[in-house]
């Protein structure tokens, strides 16, 4: 038996009906009036957004346009693109005032500068992570800025500044998450969140910011499927085919060197491969990597369950209460 990329195949049809009949129920059981979609112009919320209006219609979906200061400057006409398309209403919330308040900016570039000193006004950054593939030592995050005259600088970063600077980065994913659920509080919707399996898997999220919501609709769904409903849904041409960001840092950054290290249709092999038993040989041949790349690859997918399971732990009782029933 071959192992490949046909092993993510699956029937778009038969599963755009399962999934809308799942929003339906959940939003039919807590007696909810339509669905909350944050939009990033991205490839997986603009599949969300065409789910759940597909589910209940254009007139009971709501989306968020929710840039800041420092977001693509494609990321609104992108989200705004897919807000046409569907027909749904939308509004946009600036989130940069109350990223501001929180002093988001000022604490993460206070952690900058602890690294490299002279980070200041028009300097942008990002954190970035060696490659899973190239060596089995232990990967530690480079910071990168780059001056307002285009230079760049990278430097190691220490375990205390990478906390600082992601635990301030957090801010925006909360804030982000309040917004949509004062918009569900206000019409009685629920809130949709927007994880592929590659992300929920993987930890790729953050505790009670984009990992909150009532339904995820797509995290069972790898990213190669996601990309093949959104190209069943519909979803304009110009959405599909833009690269996957992280769309937090302030200068451009992939998913794959923030977190994933691969691109995700080799990553998708990867990790269903693990799920289903498929020897590391098959994933090799499947992916065009060695033998022992798919081991490095194996170890850092096992190694970031562990370190992530915290993020998917509901909260901790001291005794167990009986579930209320419905």
């Amino acid at each position: 038996m071959t192992f490949g990329p046909e092993a993510l195949a699956l029937d778009e049809a038969e599963e755009v009906d399962r999934i809308i009949e799942s929003i339906r129920r959940y939003v039919r059981t807590y007696r909810r009036k339509g669905v909350i979609v944050a939009v990033s112009g991205g490839i997986d919320s603009s599949v969300v957004a065409a789910l759940s209006t597909r589910a209940l219609g254009p007139e009971r979906v709501f989306a968020l346009h929710l840039p800041e200061r420092e977001s693509d400057s494609e990321t609104l006409s992108f989200s705004t693109q897919v807000t046409d398309w569907l027909g749904v209403d939308s509004v946009v919330e600036d989130i940069s005032p109350i990223l501001t308040a929180a002093g988001c900016y000022r604490r993460r570039d206070a952690a900058i500068r602890s690294v490299i000193p002279e980070f200041g006004e028009g300097y942008t950054s990002k954190i970035v992570l060696p490659s899973v593939v190239d060596s089995d030592a232990f990967r530690l995050f480079t910071l990168v800025v780059e001056a307002p005259d285009g230079t760049r600088t990278s430097a190691r970063l220490p375990t205390a500044a990478y906390l600082e600077i992601v635990a301030a980065s957090n801010f925006k994913q909360r804030t982000r998450k309040m917004l949509e659920y004062y918009h569900a509080d206000r019409l009685n919707y629920v809130v949709a969140g927007t994880p592929n399996r590659l992300e929920y898997d993987q930890g790729f999220f953050v505790k009670l910011g984009d990992g909150a919501a009532d339904v995820k609709p797509i995290a069972h769904l790898y990213k190669t499927q996601v990309y093949a409903l959104a190209e069943y849904l519909g979803v304009p041409s110009e959405i599909r085919a833009r690269p996957s960001t992280t769309d937090t840092y302030s200068m451009p950054q992939s998913q794959e060197e923030f977190y994933f290290s691969l691109p995700y249709p080799r990553m998708d092999l990867c990790l269903l491969g693990l799920n289903t038993g498929v020897a590391p040989e098959a994933i090799a041949a499947a992916t065009g990597l060695t033998d022992e790349q798919v081991g490095r690859v194996i170890r850092d997918i096992e190694q970031k369950r562990r370190s992530t399971a915290y993020l998917h732990a509901a909260p901790d009782l001291a005794d167990e209460i009986p579930q209320i029933a419905y």
